[in-house]
């Protein structure tokens, strides 16, 4: 993806949080921000330079990080806090955690502000519905009409179901499947998912049978441009490290994504 002489693309990558525990053995009190290996094996398989972003402090700004990359991934990880869509948590272990919610909100604004691309991944879809005012079902398997599970802790990333691609979708394009959309397979590993679509979003793919949003595109305005900000509901970078011949090709999520991430560094921008 990327020629001998052209400089390499960096991607930011948002950070897990490992909060400080003062009865942790290591780093015992201290904050850890880490990123699940393969993720950043993922990344780099497009011939890019993934970047851990940490949280902004002393004098460095979201939008100084954010402009030493070239775009940014959201990576999974803990539930969102409903606080930031209206609600309690249903179940005290939904509570979500609130601080890694307010540091990757603030990231998805600054970056589509400055049109870095945005891909969210699991949690960063849904992320990136609650940052533009969308709400999401605490937990599918209790909340959602369909009552498919979604999450099956025993089998972890093996878990998964058949996707329906929306005709015209960039999903669709993407895939091969042209104008007339299908349907694909993927790995499921989360219990909540999009319940009220967030601003300027349109979905792109829902779940097999339940109707669930499994992906979603960012079609609106900012400053003039229409910044580019995706969000997949599966994890391609667990498939990529344990590929099945009957999934969908890990690697076409990534290659779209780097292809617009290029496009905005050359500035060409779609306008």
């Amino acid at each position: 993806m990327t020629t001998k002489d052209e400089p390499r693309l960096r991607i930011g990558v948002s950070a897990c949080i490992m909060h400080a525990d003062p009865t942790r053995p290591l780093f015992k009190g201290k904050t850890l921000l880490y990123a699940e290996e393969s993720m950043l094996a993922w990344i780099m398989s497009g011939g890019v330079i993934p970047v851990l972003l940490p949280r902004a402090a002393s004098g460095i700004t979201v939008r100084d990080l954010l402009s030493s990359v070239d775009g940014l991934i959201l990576q999974g990880g803990v539930d969102m806090a409903p606080l930031h869509y209206g609600e309690e948590p249903a179940r005290p272990e939904w509570a979500g955690d609130a601080a890694r919610d307010a540091y990757e909100m603030e990231l998805i604004h600054v970056a589509m502000e400055i049109d870095k691309p945005v891909l969210g991944v699991c949690r960063g879809a849904q992320v990136l519905n609650v940052a533009l005012g969308g709400s999401l079902y605490q937990d599918i398997e209790t909340m959602h009409e369909g009552r498919h599970v979604h999450r099956n802790w025993e089998v972890y990333d093996s878990h998964g179901h058949d996707v329906a691609i929306e005709p015209g979708s960039h999903l669709s394009r993407w895939v091969g499947l042209g104008a007339a959309g299908g349907h694909t397979r993927i790995n499921s590993v989360h219990h909540q998912g999009v319940r009220r679509l967030g601003r300027d979003l349109v979905v792109e793919a829902r779940s097999v049978p339940d109707g669930v949003v499994e992906a979603v595109r960012f079609e609106g305005r900012v400053n003039g441009r229409t910044p580019f900000a995706y969000g997949v509901q599966w994890h391609p970078e667990f498939m990529f490290a344990s590929p099945t011949p009957a999934q969908m090709d890990p690697t076409m999520i990534l290659r779209a994504f780097v292809d617009e991430v290029r496009l905005r560094r050359d500035g060409s921008p779609p306008r």
